[in-house]
């Protein structure tokens, strides 16, 4: 019984945050209505308009969760040098013309991620910058989508506080679970958690400013 009354306590709790929440005078901002990008070809151009709705969302406190997937199946970028559907060229079997193509399409979209890193960084709230207040989860599904391997996946995370300049390389035949950085993701906003999934621990070598 009194762990079902704590229960509804916390719950009364939470719903008075947010609907104080909801209440509370957004910050305003200068920016241009965004205008919808047709071409589905225009990957660049389509990423980077997707990452400044997500840096006004933040900016507005319009919410504090976002997730994107993005999706380059059946589309051929339009970015020079690049001809071949794009999800094709990750199936590229070691081919020296097909790996060429599919760097200039990642570098573009490096580029993007670079965009909202920078917009970010210089926004400030609370004294900080945006960046030092949002962990930034950046990855993909696969390993190697060449051979369609989904283990030792390339993960980069920004921001939230955590040191960043690092690149930290673990055993690719034991590598520990990848959701043992979402642990260490959900400490350091505050959750007490110590197992998310398959997670055996926090993350090794993840180390905090200040």
């Amino acid at each position: 019984m009194e762990q079902y009354t704590t229960s509804i306590r916390e719950l009364e709790e939470r719903l008075k945050k947010a609907e104080a929440w909801e209440k509370k005078p957004k910050p305003k901002v200068k920016y241009a209505k965004p205008a919808e990008i047709q071409d589905g070809g225009d990957l660049g151009g389509r990423t980077r308009l997707m990452f400044d709705l997500i840096r006004l969302s933040l900016e507005t406190d319009s919410t504090r969760l976002i997730t994107v997937f993005i999706s380059t199946e059946g589309i051929v970028a339009r970015i020079p040098g690049v001809s071949h559907e794009t999800h094709s060229l990750t199936h590229h079997g070691g081919r020296p013309e097909a790996l060429a193509e599919l760097k200039k399409i990642e570098e573009v979209q490096f580029q993007a991620l670079a965009g909202l890193l920078r917009g970010l960084r210089d926004s400030k709230e609370g004294g900080e910058s945006l960046l030092d207040r949002t962990m930034v989860l950046y990855g993909t599904c696969m390993g190697n989508a060449n051979s369609h391997a989904n283990n030792n996946l390339p993960i980069l995370l920004a921001g939230g506080g955590f040191k960043h300049g690092r690149h930290l390389v673990f055993d690719q035949q034991k590598n520990y679970p990848l959701p043992n950085l979402f642990v260490s993701m959900l400490q350091r906003l505050g959750v007490e958690a110590d197992r998310f999934a398959t997670s055996t621990g926090t993350m090794r070598g993840l180390d905090m400013t200040g």
